[in-house]
């Protein structure tokens, strides 16, 4: 299994127009590689069970008690779980992993573990058992340090009151950072956190020993400051080709004011965005390929730009996710797993409550073969027609996504409000029933949509000829 090549957001409560915390990610690794989405049950074991990963052999035991959790594993465990991102049943959110990579350097004085905790378990063993974003960064980091890590990633977690990113540099070794309440992050494949300050426990966590390790090894080429990403990271060719030009997209399009270039190193983790921030600016992020620049692979650049970076949004892309925490409510009513399958860009986000018992069966459904009565080849069928006669098929399709959009707001207000009176098992069981409402009418429309673009391809093909009728 390759490594997920992804693109990662982070906003903070103040930073949003709803006081929303948000985090979310595209899964980046195979153009045809289906995801499912799924909700595991609470459950309560009298003897601690054992993980043992199918795709590296890490083994642990985990604990006897573990909350209810949504995910999204891939179609087959061969290579691993990859459940990636979910919501619990206490509010807490995590996404794992954005991919990143470790320098030669901190590589030789603490190799990465072949049978260490990866990214294909991390969501599987730690969502279940934490309460808090806190103490998801606590447990993992943890793990980490116990078990080492085969890879080396960036992981969100969130809760209704913070942001956290944690990284992981070498085998054994992680910092995280809270996301401040006033501010956004996005990641792109490098590592991205900046000064750590070891005095401020309310905003840096951190690997026992981190300092001396570093010290010790000879590894900070500034001794007077502590720059994580110097340290661990990398700064090479490929990066100014395939991360920096997504970080800088992102800040251009919520900090316009401040300019940078798209190959730079410089490039602030913890940007301030000129206006707040919505559920929507997270999926368009998300969703976008350098629109109004000349690097847009479908815009009106040269041929040279159109392919000179790579974009955020792309065939690679498996599913895509906000995971949207609401202040003022409970955990099941205030988080929000807003579900892109496929490519963000032209699939459409389907709001999944974190309250929910179960999942359409098409969402459980698909492998690596067409299946029309999966959700994942679905809207993969809708990307695969587009990209066939793009700017032919564009409006349809974004018709197709604007009315989708707006029947989704409305939805979530409508079932906020029917809320407002239930709790427990009826609440629960309302949730379920109105996620499944919006995720059918997600799923008819893009079948509708798929029918609309065959039959108006069968005029479109290269072997067609146009009679002059005059003749």
């Amino acid at each position: 299994m390759n490594y997920s090549a992804c693109t990662s957001i982070l906003v903070g409560p103040q930073a949003t127009m709803d006081g929303s915390v948000l985090i979310g990610r595209n899964e980046d690794a195979k153009a045809a590689w289906p995801k499912h989405f799924i909700v595991h049950p609470a459950t309560t074991v009298a003897t601690p069970p054992q993980f043992v990963s199918t795709d590296n052999g890490f083994t642990m035991p985990l604990p006897t008690q573990a909350a209810k959790y949504t995910a999204t594993p891939e179609w087959t465990d061969k290579y691993g779980l990859f459940e990636e991102d979910g919501i619990n049943e206490y509010g807490v959110a995590m996404s794992a992993t954005e991919s990143t990579y470790s320098n030669e350097r901190v590589l030789g004085a603490d190799p990465l573990v072949k049978d260490g905790l990866g990214e294909e378990a991390m969501v599987t063993v730690v969502l279940p058992y934490v309460k808090t974003a806190r103490e998801g960064v606590a447990r993992l980091g943890q793990l980490i340090e116990q078990y080492g890590t085969n890879e080396s990633n960036g992981i969100l977690f969130a809760d209704q009151q913070e942001a956290w990113y944690l990284e992981t540099g070498a085998g054994h070794y992680w910092v995280a950072q809270r996301i401040p309440a006033n501010a956004y992050a996005v990641v792109a494949n490098q590592m991205a956190i900046q000064a750590v300050d070891f005095a401020d426990a309310d905003n840096f966590m951190f690997a026992k020993n981190l300092q001396a390790f570093v010290t010790d090894n000879h590894l900070n080429p500034h001794p007077d400051r502590f720059i994580w990403r110097e340290i661990f990271g990398t700064q090479d060719q490929s990066d100014l080709y395939y991360n920096t030009p997504r970080v800088w997209y992102g800040q251009k399009r919520f900090t316009p004011q401040v300019s940078q270039e798209p190959q730079s190193f410089d490039l602030p983790f913890i940007q301030y965005a000129d206006r707040l921030l919505s559920v929507g600016d997270a999926q368009q992020y998300l969703s976008s390929h350098f629109e109004e620049t000349p690097y847009d692979p479908v815009g009106s650049g040269t041929a040279e730009q159109k392919h000179r970076f790579r974009p955020v949004s792309l065939a690679k892309t498996q599913e895509s996710h906000v995971l949207q925490l609401r202040p003022n409510m409970t955990p099941g009513l205030a988080g929000i797993q807003w579900l892109a399958m496929g490519v963000g860009a032209q699939s459409v986000y389907v709001p999944f409550y974190a309250g929910i018992d179960s999942t359409p069966e098409a969402y459980h459904l698909g492998t690596e073969t067409y299946d029309s009565k999966s959700a994942y080849w679905t809207y993969k069928l809708v990307s695969v027609l587009l990209d066939a006669h793009y700017h032919t098929a564009l409006p349809t399709v974004s018709e197709t996504q604007k009315a989708l959009r707006i029947a989704f707001k409305q939805a979530v207000q409508e079932t906020d409000r029917g809320a407002q009176t239930l709790s427990g098992t009826e609440l629960s069981r309302y949730l379920t029933q109105r996620s499944n409402e919006v995720a059918e009418l997600g799923l008819k429309r893009y079948r509708e949509l798929a029918a609309t673009l065959i039959t108006r391809a069968t005029d479109l093909g290269p072997l067609n000829y146009h009679q002059d009728l005059n003749l």
